[in-house]
């Protein structure tokens, strides 16, 4: 399992730590211009899937609907992601 971001909010540096390596590197082409009407309708459809999968995985019944459908498949290697994407597609 890994983990990736920005130090902060306003550097061009980057994290990453995948596995037991860590790297820092520096932002190559930082974007400069503001984001469109689409990407931003984008950003918006993902954030209400992942809050709507928040919501999914703390019920236990519908948790447990979700984890049957989980074990039949083999796209998806985790739960979450799982579901994550069967809440986008309902959006």
């Amino acid at each position: 399992m890994g983990f990736r971001g920005k130090i902060c909010k306003h550097s061009n540096i980057i994290y990453k730590q995948l596995r037991q390596t860590q790297f820092t590197s520096q932002i190559c082409n930082p974007r400069t211009k503001p984001y469109s009407e689409a990407e931003l309708a984008r950003q918006a459809k993902f954030r209400a899937a992942a809050a709507a999968t928040k919501t999914v995985l703390a019920d236990s019944t519908t948790r447990a609907t979700y984890e049957a459908a989980f074990r039949i498949q083999d796209k998806y290697q985790t739960l979450y992601g799982y579901v994550l994407a069967q809440e986008y597609a309902k959006l």
